[in-house]
């Protein structure tokens, strides 16, 4: 997902206040591939933009935050109930998002596999960006929901490792969490030329197959941006 310039930060977390929050229920519709590389994504792009102010007021939502997120960076249908298991919300009241999120053309219905019992969503594209249009910096209306979700991932990965640990597991995991902040003078030229660079580079490692996952590839989050520093720099 990104706003105007701003670079993607896809794969949002799971709530807080869920202490049984796990990627259980959506691992299971992933199967693994066994054998060496695999294809990286190559599909076709469409990039759904958001422009109508109505719509970006829409997206202010922790739980249409984090569908958006998975099904745009998986590209893998689910159904309400699946996406539900995300978010801590019971699977009416994911529906009901998921039309919200519809009718301003973000999701679609899917094609049902095995038991159709269950409407199944997908991405309606391949990227989704939110565009400036009338409203005075738009990408404000979601970034506070994209921090506090990646926020949300340590605070669950860090649980996670303790428990590991106090069963006497896990010692030996390699280093798991990176953190980089920088402070540059870039011109609008340079900050175009990074975010694109910074994508390209992402996308090399999207699978082409979401479904095929490589044998010892664990999901990972990554968030990235790029804001202007309009504080006076010390000395100056």
């Amino acid at each position: 997902m990104s706003s105007d310039a701003t670079p993607s930060a896809k794969n949002t977390g799971g709530p807080a206040s869920d202490p049984d929050y796990t990627d259980q229920v959506i691992a299971n519709n992933e199967t693994s591939q066994t054998s060496g590389d695999v294809p990286r994504r190559k599909r076709a792009e469409k990039t759904v933009e958001i422009t109508d102010p109505k719509a970006i007021r829409a997206l202010a939502h922790a739980a249409r935050i984090e569908v958006i997120s998975e099904l745009y960076a998986t590209q893998v249908s689910h159904t309400a109930t699946e996406l539900a298991a995300r978010t801590g919300l019971t699977p009416s009241a994911m529906s009901y998002h998921l039309r919200a999120l519809q009718k301003w053309g973000i999701v679609a219905p899917a094609e049902n596999a095995g038991d159709a019992r269950e409407r199944r969503w997908k991405a309606a594209g391949t990227d989704f960006t939110i565009s400036g249009g009338s409203v005075a910096s738009p990408e404000i209306a979601v970034v506070d929901l994209e921090l506090d979700a990646f926020r949300r991932r340590a605070s669950a990965f860090a649980k996670a490792r303790g428990e590991r640990r106090q069963r006497g597991e896990g010692k030996e995991e390699p280093v798991s969490v990176v953190l980089s902040s920088n402070l540059l003078y870039l011109t609008n030229p340079q900050r175009k030329e990074l975010a694109d660079r910074i994508r390209e580079v992402v996308r090399e490692y999207e699978l082409e197959d979401p479904t095929q996952i490589p044998e010892g590839a664990e999901r990972v989050a990554t968030l990235w941006s790029m804001i202007p520093d309009d504080r006076v720099a010390p000395g100056q």
